[in-house]
């Protein structure tokens, strides 16, 4: 008699278990997988964003593809300069570091890192002179880099008259070239980088 009523209740249950199972073994077409990302697209993404006005987006977007694609430089180069074109100067020499670990010798990316650090120089040496500040070791520091920069770029002068070049003369550029090694302090009225140009 017990057998007989848990007959109806365990046929109950079978048909239950496969219709489960049958649900189970065929995935609905909506659930389908998504395309794996490309570092193409993403980029696409990130420049609609940028287009569309969405810089936070962009930056959203690169910032996930750097971490998809760990060996890529492409989205730090661009994150680069949309800072550097932003003047963000910081940020971009923060992303462009990030891609010159992954391509030492991205030639943009260095470019970034060379220019955004003379802006940043340029801006805090600005402040300082309006501070009248720019003396001893600052002073000195400066027109060291002012003659390592001549030298790289191969230029007498770094920050050139109205004048056309043509009419520099050897004269002008000697006391230019003394200047610089002159240690003399500035006054109030002259201009602090006189002697670095």
């Amino acid at each position: 008699m017990t057998f007989q009523r848990l007959m109806p209740h365990a046929a109950l249950s079978l048909a239950c278990i496969a219709l489960l199972s049958a649900c189970a073994s065929n995935p609905p077409a909506a659930t389908a997988a998504k395309p794996a990302p490309t570092m193409a697209g993403a980029m696409a993404e990130a420049d609609a964003a940028v287009l569309a006005g969405q810089t936070d987006k962009a930056y959203t977007i690169l910032k996930r593809a750097g971490s998809t694609f760990p060996n890529d430089k492409t989205p730090w180069v661009r994150m680069a300069q949309m800072h550097f074109d932003s003047t963000n100067y910081g940020e971009a020499i923060v992303d462009a570091l990030e891609a010159l670990e992954r391509d030492p010798d991205d030639t943009l990316a260095n470019s970034i890192v060379a220019v955004s650090g003379l802006r940043v120089t340029s801006k805090a040496l600005s402040d300082l002179s309006q501070k009248n500040n720019l003396t001893g070791n600052v002073r000195t520091e400066a027109q060291d880099l002012a003659k390592l920069l001549r030298m790289s770029l191969n230029e007498d002068v770094l920050v050139p008259n109205n004048r056309p070049a043509t009419l520099r003369t050897k004269e002008t550029v000697r006391k230019a070239a003394a200047a610089a090694a002159s240690p003399a302090r500035p006054t109030a009225s002259s201009d602090p980088f006189g002697a670095l140009k």
